[in-house]
């Protein structure tokens, strides 16, 4: 399952991540996204985990919590819907 991390702080590490979802299962992948030409973080990412139940878990035991003084939103990520726009 994919799940979607937002409000995170600026300065979260993919790592930091990886440690918060230790608790609940394994993480196959983590992704935080960057701004591409500053390479700063956006403040949000996404998480692959393989058990449904442990990204179940992750969900509710860390939607709406705190971290980095921050209230996390957690939940399973949606599928990317293509712009129409061109640049």
């Amino acid at each position: 399952m994919k799940l979607y991390i937002g409000n995170l702080s600026y300065s979260t590490t993919e790592e930091e991540i990886s440690q918060l979802i230790s608790e609940f299962g394994t993480a196959n992948s983590i992704q935080l996204i960057k701004d591409r030409h500053t390479g700063q973080s956006k403040g949000f990412g996404f998480i692959e985990m393989n058990d449904n139940s442990e990204a179940d878990a992750a969900i509710k035991g860390l939607n709406t919590t705190f971290f980095k003084g921050r209230k996390l939103k957690l939940n399973q990520a949606q599928p990317r819907v293509k712009s129409k726009r061109r640049y």
